[in-house]
């Protein structure tokens, strides 16, 4: 039996990859296709895709504009049906349902409010639509209102309310049925940065009050997805290209893709001379370099000698420094722009053609463009990263 950060006690088995899984998984996408349109014009938004969350498991699907997430999103909540696969929401069938029978939550980035309810009769609606028994609405009501700290609003029309507020009357809608799955589709897109970042604490608190419910997030954002996701599902072209764990997408990018999408890190390319257990020693230019050479799983690729590679490098561990410094690669700097905490330098390293180096430095950096420098790289912030994946 395993534990989970939540304290909840599930069944085990161990799934193909060795990966331990839970027996009965809250939802399934089972080589799910989704294609508009036949034959050689067909487009094809979803292609063979295959995710399980766990009860009380948060996974986002992260990724570029037409990455395919959305779909995946809709063909679970029943808005769109897939050319072929199944849909389960745990033993349940339910690829042929109409949404109103999966008994789902779903939050849109629009809100989708009903502007002439007040806000206790939009969180009211799904409850009716469920045949609810009328004496339990309103408590229903006031406790979904209550866990989105929302509770003095239920009198208020939708109009009366800031985006924020509104967002969470979206949510609370959502939660007044008590589903078993939460489906959040970009919900914090319309939002300013101010806002945005209050959403995500709530969002974070509202997840931990619910140790059952999956919830399923599809986002473009990288800080919404590090900040609230148990797994992150990286998206491109209709396909899954990875998955894991936040932090482990982060520190051990499978893929070129997933590095550069994923923080914006560094590639750098580089020939692999030796590889002991997890550390590589690798060639940059001509240069000799150690970097860590994470250890591949089933079915992915493995280390060889004289093998093409990129060094994963993010731009916050690049260092700076003068011309000459030991250990340092000679550079130029190509353009600054000043983030407030940060000053972002683009660096053209000798050696590296018209590879350009990313670096974030404290600060407000006043070199002006062309000034000579030196690129440290950090032996304990490099990994590898395979070069036949680059996109």
């Amino acid at each position: 039996m395993a534990r989970t950060r939540l304290g909840r006690t599930l069944p085990e088995t161990v799934g193909v990859h060795g990966a331990i899984e839970h027996s009965a998984p809250a939802i399934t996408f089972d080589r799910v296709n989704v294609a508009y349109g036949r034959g050689k014009t067909a487009t094809h938004a979803l292609v063979d895709f295959n995710l399980r969350v766990a009860p009380g498991e948060t996974v986002a699907l992260l990724g570029p504009s037409g990455s395919g997430k959305s779909t995946a999103l809709k063909a679970l909540a029943g808005f769109v049906r897939p050319t072929s696969g199944s849909v389960k929401l745990g033993t349940r069938d339910v690829t042929n349902l109409p949404p109103a029978q999966r008994g789902i939550g779903v939050v849109v980035q629009s809100y989708a409010l009903f502007p002439h309810m007040r806000v206790s009769e939009n969180v009211a609606f799904g409850l009716r639509a469920h045949r609810v028994p009328r004496s339990e609405i309103g408590p229903r009501v006031a406790e979904a209102l209550d866990m989105v700290g929302m509770s003095a609003y239920g009198k208020r029309l939708p109009r009366e309310l800031s985006g924020g507020q509104q967002q969470r009357i979206a949510i609370a809608r959502a939660l007044a049925i008590r589903p078993g799955v939460l489906l959040l589709d970009e919900p914090l897109a319309a939002l300013d940065a101010q806002l945005r970042e209050s959403m995500l604490g709530e969002l974070a608190r509202l997840r931990a009050a619910l140790p059952d419910t999956a919830m399923l997030y599809v986002t473009h954002d990288q800080s919404e997805a590090l900040a609230l996701a148990d797994r992150i599902a990286v998206m491109r072209n209709a396909r899954l290209a990875d998955i894991d764990t936040a932090e482990a997408l982060w520190k051990r990018p499978p893929s070129s893709f997933t590095a550069a999408f994923l923080g914006g890190a560094n590639l750098l390319p580089c020939t692999v001379t030796r590889v002991i257990g997890t550390s590589a020693l690798v060639s940059i230019g001509g240069t000799p370099f150690t970097a860590h050479a994470p250890q591949p799983e089933i079915g992915h690729i493995e280390w060889e000698s004289d093998m093409d590679a990129y060094l994963c490098v993010r731009p916050h561990a690049v260092g700076v420094t003068g011309v000459g410094a030991r250990g340092s690669f000679p550079a130029r700097i190509v353009s600054s722009v000043w983030r407030g905490s940060t000053t972002r330098l683009t660096l053209a390293v000798r050696g590296l053609d018209d590879v350009r180096v990313d670096a974030d430095v404290p600060g407000h950096d006043e070199r002006p463009v062309d000034t000579e420098v030196g690129v440290v790289l950090p032996t304990d912030g490099s990994v590898l990263v395979p070069a036949d994946r680059h996109p």
